[in-house]
Formats: C-alpha cells, structure tokens, sequence
C-alpha cells in the first residue's frame, strides 16, 4: 500500500502542475522544492529573467554606473579625453628637479640702512622755511628747509669779495706784464703786482672751499649775487638751502619754522628721508642651524604674527660673524624689494631660508601623490586613461617630492586632480565587493 501510495502522489502532482499553470510563485516554489512540480528554480529565473525576444539579458558591469568610465579591477582606469578635460585633471611629466631644504626664523622688517639720510643742519642759523611735511615724497637734490644764516652771510661776503679783489689784481698785473715787456716799468713795481696777485688768488681759494665745506657751490653764490643786483629788494645772502640727501619718503621732521639749530645742544638734524623701495629682514639664527645660512641665499617671507597674506622673495645680504653675548645667536640682514611700500618697518614676519638644493632623478608635486591601500601611488597616463602605480619616496620639499623607484623620468603622471581617480577607484572596488 505504502509502494503504490507514493507513485500516486507524484502523479497527481504533476497533473495540478499541468492544470494550474496560473498558481502563484510562492506555491509554485513550494511545490516545486517538494517535488510536486516540474522545473528547479534556477530553470524558473532564468527563464523569467530572459528578455521577451529570446537570447541572453545583458549583465552590467559596476564600472558602467561611473559616468562612463571604469576601472578594470587591476588599477586600470579608463577615460576619454574629454572625461579628463571635464573634470580638470592635469598631466605633466615627471623630470630630474632640484628639492630646496628650508629653515623658518623669525623677523622683523627694518628700514635699509643704506637707503636711509638725515637732512642735517651743516651751519649755525635760524629756520626760515619748512617745505616738507611729513609722508611728502622728495627726490634727491630737492630743497627741502630754508635757515637764515649769519655763517653763512659771512662765508658768502668773504668769496664775493676775494672774487672782486682777485678780479683787480688780475688785472693790474696783466697790466704789468705788458709794462715790463716793453720796459716801461721797473722789476719791482712788476714783482710788487705779481705777489698782490697770488695772494688774493689764494685768498679766492680758500673762500671757495668754506664754501664747499658749507655744501655750496661758488658759481651758484656768485649767480645769486648778481640776481640780487638785479634786485635790489631782495637778498640770499643769508639764505641756505637744505636739500634732500637721497630720494625717499620724509619719515621724521624734528623742528619747526623759527627753531635755532646747529650749535651744541640745538638740534643737528631737520628730516629724515627714507627710501623704502628697499627694505631689510632683521633675523637672529641660532648657531645650530647657522652653517647652512649663507650670504645670497633665497629667502622667502610668510605671513607673520600680525596676520599678513602677503608672500615675497629677498636674499641674504649679511651674516654676521660675531654671535649676540646673550641670545647666542648671530645677526642675519635680508634684502626685500618692497617697490609698493607694502612691507612697512616694524612688521613681524617669518623668513624661510634655503639651506640646501639636492638635485633629484625623478621630482613631482605632492598634490601627484594619493595613499591607496596604505601604499603611496601616483597615477601614470596611458593611451586608454590612467594606470595605477605604487612608488617608493625619497626627500621631499615643501612642493614635492623625489621618486626612489615606481616612475621613470619623462612619464606622464596626473599633477592636479589626483584624488578623482583615487575616488574612482574606491567607487570601483566597492562594485566588485557587492
């Protein structure tokens, strides 16, 4: 009874899987996995996954879903020329370079000494004049104070008049001189003549460097004299021009007009001008990392403790040989071009100095390089798209690096915008993981 009983069970299934072909899925299942209907499962997908037409349904690949491009699973990525040019990513090629080796030191901008002038009094007087304010630009040569002045009146009348006397024995021995050649007059009137001459000659001279002393010129004394002829209601006699040493910027005025100046004890100097076309970096270097400071030496100034963005270029004009008694640290003087006046003295900066230059077989940017798998990588250019390549680093700067092995010199890597394809490849690996 139990033999029979089992044939017709199964017969009786394969009639309802025959007579009910509109069961649902969960009972066709269920039948199926008891044996009571024809067909396995994996038949039953299959068939329900093919398309209507007949033939194979397309497989997607995980790659597909990223904008048309994809990674080959073996750190291949492909990409069409205008995928990279779409997303901004830059390919440059790797080549030997130089990696500079910097120090930071603090320091603070300073005028340039060389480029700094008073505008002194030179003579006993009084100010009559003050033509310049405070910030006034003056070119060199320019006046810019006027004093009245009794030494220099003085220094004035005696030329003016050794000038005169000078003139006049000039003359009267000119005169002789002919006299004697025709014997009209005797040798000691003519010698007499010759000796008046020489000595207001050199009365004229010595006239001529109080003068030069004083900081004037003859032949400008001698041009007033006659324009004060020429008018008789003015005088320059007593007047003296103060005139600007260098080119520059007024940065300090120390007297006012009717200030008596240049005896001990009164002021010596009127202004002072400085030229901050130019200025300096005052550091003081430990003597730790001295060696490597060298004059000329680029140094590149960051932004200091007073917030400033600003970024220059100077170079090291001076290194002390003496260190400071109680810093133990020697004096370095940078030279910064400063042509906008940006750079003001007082400023707080930070000097970064080269030391060093290692040349290198094979240098690229820090922004070429991406950790993969916790293994450095840059990303080669190859006719497809890019190819992933693990490299072995050497020294670095602050802008790159050297390449010890991985990377030839003259192959084309990816310089900005590595990190896409660093994420293209994580977006890839996780569609082989699912």
């Amino acid at each position: 009874m139990r033999i029979l009983l089992v044939p017709a069970l199964v017969g009786a299934g394969l009639l309802m899987g025959a007579a009910l072909p509109s069961l649902t899925d969960r009972l066709r299942d269920a039948l199926a996995a008891g044996g009571l209907v024809a067909g396995p499962p994996a038949h039953r997908e299959a068939a329900l996954s093919a398309p209507a037409g007949g033939g194979h349904a397309p497989v997607p690949s995980p790659g597909e879903a990223y904008a048309g491009h994809h990674d080959d699973g073996e750190g291949h990525i492909v990409m069409s020329a205008e995928q990279i040019a779409a997303q901004d990513i830059a390919v440059a090629s790797a080549e030997p370079g130089i990696l500079a080796r910097h120090i930071l030191v603090p320091g603070t901008i300073a005028p340039d000494a060389d480029r700094v002038a008073r505008v002194p009094a030179r003579v006993v007087g009084t100010v009559s004049e003050m033509r310049k304010r405070l910030g006034d630009r003056v070119s060199k040569g320019e006046v810019v104070a006027v004093l009245d002045s009794r030494e220099v009146a003085d220094a004035k009348s005696e030329y003016l008049t050794a000038q005169i006397q000078a003139d006049l024995q000039g003359i009267n021995f000119a005169r002789q001189q002919k006299l004697i050649a025709s014997q009209a007059t005797s040798e000691a009137i003519f010698q007499s003549a010759r000796a008046a001459h020489l000595e207001n000659q050199l009365r004229l001279d010595l006239a001529r460097q109080k003068l030069s002393a004083l900081g004037l010129a003859a032949a400008d004394v001698a041009a007033a004299q006659k324009r004060d002829e020429a008018s008789p209601t003015t005088s320059t006699l007593r007047q003296y021009e103060l005139r600007a040493p260098v080119e520059g910027q007024i940065v300090e005025r120390k007297v006012d007009v009717g200030t008596a100046v240049g005896k001990e004890g009164e002021p010596a100097d009127l202004y002072t001008v400085a030229d901050l076309s130019q200025v300096w970096i005052e550091l003081s270097v430990p003597t730790a990392i001295l060696p490597g400071v060298k004059e000329g030496a680029a140094v590149a100034v960051l932004p200091g403790r007073d917030g400033t963005a600003r970024r220059a270029e100077g170079r090291v004009i001076f290194v002390s040989p003496l260190l400071n008694p109680d810093t133990r640290a020697a004096r370095v003087v940078v030279a910064l071009p400063n042509g906008d006046g940006a750079w003001r003295p007082g400023t707080y900066v930070t000097a970064e100095i080269e030391i060093g230059r290692d040349p290198v077989a094979v240098r690229v940017p820090k922004a070429a390089l991406q950790t993969v798998e916790g293994r450095t990588v840059v990303f080669v250019r190859t006719e497809e798209g890019f190819e992933k390549r693990e490299v072995d680093l050497g020294r670095a700067d602050d802008e790159a690096v050297e390449i010890v092995s991985g990377l030839k010199a003259g192959e084309a890597i990816v310089v900005a915008n590595s990190f896409l394809l660093k994420a293209e490849l994580g977006k890839s690996d996780a569609g082989h993981d699912h």
